[in-house]
């Protein structure tokens, strides 16, 4: 599979949106002009109703702008971690485009909306605090 990168796999999903909704517009005009029910199902042939074809198409072609714009601003708000991220492997900090060192809280904080809240696992609080906890297993 080829690598589209973010902006690649947005452009990709907002045109099989907009590629969905034109299909079904469509169909709409198909089913006005053959009449699908009256060949498939045997009912009784329906006139061909060009206003009620119009009516339909402007109602999906709004619903599909709403969708595909609402679809835009998702991605909008999304940020991206890709590739290779040096880490300094005894303080962790993370190495940037630039060259400069960053703390990780920090490198993430500032490419994505993530927050950080701090907090300590078992085996460190153990191994920092033994008076503390002398029984936890």
């Amino acid at each position: 599979m080829d690598k589209l990168g973010p902006y690649g796999v947005s452009k990709k999903i907002i045109t099989y949106e907009a590629i969905g909704f034109a299909g079904i517009m469509m169909f709409i005009w198909f089913d006005e002009w053959v009449d699908i029910t009256h060949l498939l199902f045997g009912e009784a042939p329906t006139p061909f109703n060009w206003k009620e074809a119009l009516f339909e198409s402007l109602l999906i072609a709004t619903l599909g702008l709403m969708i595909i714009n609402h679809t835009q601003k998702i991605f909008q708000r999304m940020k991206y971690l890709e590739g290779i991220l040096p880490v300094c492997s005894s303080c962790k900090k993370i190495r940037d485009e630039n060259g400069d060192w960053q703390v990780l809280e920090s490198y993430i904080h500032n490419k994505s909306a993530a927050r950080f809240s701090h907090g300590i696992c078992p085996d460190c609080k153990k191994k920092l605090y033994p008076e503390l906890f002398p029984d936890d297993k």
